[in-house]
C-alpha cells in the first residue's frame, strides 16, 4: 500500500541521461576529423661552395649503360687526370668532345655521331675492355673558363641510352659555384640559393641543368631586396639590366653557366622570363651573405569533414528534441500503468 502522497516530478533530472547519450552519439565522428593537413618545412636551399680546384677525379663506366659522375668540374688553367675505371662487362670509350658547348642529340645514330667527333676532334678518346683502367689528361686554359665539353661512349647505342656526360670548366677567379634545375612544371629546384662569401664582389657560377622539355631562362635581377612580379618585371628589366640573363634550351639534360657578379650583400630574386612561367611560379631567391628565414610557424589547418559536421548536428538535433519530449512527459517513452486489482 501506498501512503497516497505523490512523489514530485523532476523532468530535467528524468532527461538528463537521455541528453548525455544523445551528445555522445553527436559527437562519435569527431574522431574523424582531419588532422593538421601543413607542416612548417624548411625550403630545399641550394649552398654555395667554392670553385673546384685541380686534383685528380674517378669516372665509372658502367653497363647501365652510363658515367658516374655524369658531370665533372674542372678549373680553368689547370691540369686534371681523370681516372676511368670500367666497372661493367661490356667495352665502353670515354670520348671527349674538343667544341665547347656543342651537345649531341639522342636521335642521332651512331653513324651521326661517329662523324660528329670525326669532324670536330676529340680532347680524350680512350676505349675501355670490361674491368679494365685508364687515364684521360685534360689541361684548360684560362680562356676556356666556364666552357662545357661534353663526353659520351661511342659503343654503337651507349650515348643514345643516356651514356653521356658533362666536363664543365669553372672561372679561375675566386668564388663560388651553384646548382640549379628547371622543370616542366615551371619550378626552379631548389628555388632558394645561398652563398656566404667572404669578400665583394663574388663571382658567382651557377650550372642550371634541364630536367624538362620546356626552355626557360635565368634572369636574376642586378637590385638586392627588389621584389619582382608578373605585372612588372618587364619594365623593371628595361630600366634594371638583369646581373644575367642566361637561356635554358629545351631539352632534358641540357646544361648551361650563369656567370655573373654580386657586388653586395642580399636576396637577389631570379625568375624564368619565358611568357607564362614567372605567372605560374617560376622564380626564387639568392641570399648572398644574409641568412636564409626560417619558414613561419604553419598555421592550424584541421579541417572538419562537412559530412561530419551534418551528422553530428542532426543527431544533436534529435537528442535535443527527445530531451525535451522527455522533460514534458516525464519518461520516454512513458511508464505503462500498473494493472488494476482483480475484481
Amino acid at each position: 500500500m501506498t501512503d497516497g502522497r505523490r512523489r514530485p516530478s523532476r523532468p530535467l533530472r528524468r532527461a538528463l541521461p537521455w541528453l548525455l547519450a544523445s551528445l555522445l552519439l553527436a559527437s562519435i565522428g569527431l574522431p574523424s576529423v582531419a588532422g593538421l593537413r601543413v607542416v612548417s618545412v624548411a625550403p630545399e636551399v641550394g649552398v654555395a661552395h667554392p670553385l673546384a680546384s685541380s686534383e685528380n677525379r674517378t669516372v665509372n663506366l658502367t653497363d647501365r649503360p652510363s658515367f658516374t659522375p655524369q658531370f665533372v668540374s674542372v678549373p680553368a688553367g689547370t691540369s686534371v687526370s681523370l681516372h676511368l675505371v670500367n666497372v661493367g662487362a661490356y667495352p665502353h670509350t670515354f670520348t671527349l668532345s674538343a667544341t665547347p658547348g656543342a651537345r649531341l642529340l639522342p636521335s642521332w645514330t651512331p653513324t651521326a655521331v661517329d662523324s660528329f667527333f670525326e669532324k670536330n676532334g676529340t680532347l680524350a678518346n680512350v676505349s675501355l675492355a670490361p674491368g679494365t683502367e685508364g687515364w684521360a689528361n685534360l689541361t684548360f686554359n684560362a680562356s676556356e673558363a666556364l666552357d662545357t665539353f661534353e663526353f659520351a661512349s661511342l659503343v654503337p647505342y651507349q650515348f643514345q641510352s643516356g651514356m653521356w656526360g658533362l666536363v664543365n670548366v669553372t672561372s679561375t677567379t675566386p668564388g663560388v659555384e651553384l646548382s640549379e634545375n628547371t622543370t616542366d612544371s615551371l619550378s626552379f629546384v631548389p628555388n632558394v640559393l645561398s652563398a656566404s662569401p667572404a669578400h665583394y664582389p663574388v663571382v658567382v657560377a651557377v650550372l642550371i641543368t634541364n630536367e624538362g622539355n620546356f626552355g626557360h631562362t635565368f634572369t636574376i635581377a642586378p637590385q638586392s631586396n627588389v621584389t619582382l612580379l608578373p605585372t612588372n618585371y618587364s619594365a623593371y628589366f628595361s630600366a634594371h639590366p638583369p646581373l644575367v640573363n642566361s637561356n635554358i634550351p629545351g631539352q632534358p639534360g641540357r646544361t648551361v653557366w650563369a656567370n655573373f657578379t654580386v657586388f653586395g650583400p642580399g636576396v637577389y630574386q631570379y625568375i624564368c622570363e619565358i611568357s607564362g612561367h614567372f605567372a605560374n611560379g617560376m622564380y626564387g631567391f639568392f641570399y648572398v651573405g644574409v641568412p636564409v628565414p626560417a619558414p613561419p610557424p604553419a598555421p592550424s589547418t584541421a579541417i572538419v569533414d562537412s559530412g561530419v559536421l551534418v551528422g553530428s548536428a542532426i543527431l544533436l538535433g534529435i537528442a535535443v528534441v527527445f530531451a525535451g519530449m522527455s522533460s514534458l512527459a516525464g519518461r520516454f517513452p512513458p511508464r505503462s500503468n500498473p494493472p488494476g486489482p482483480h475484481s
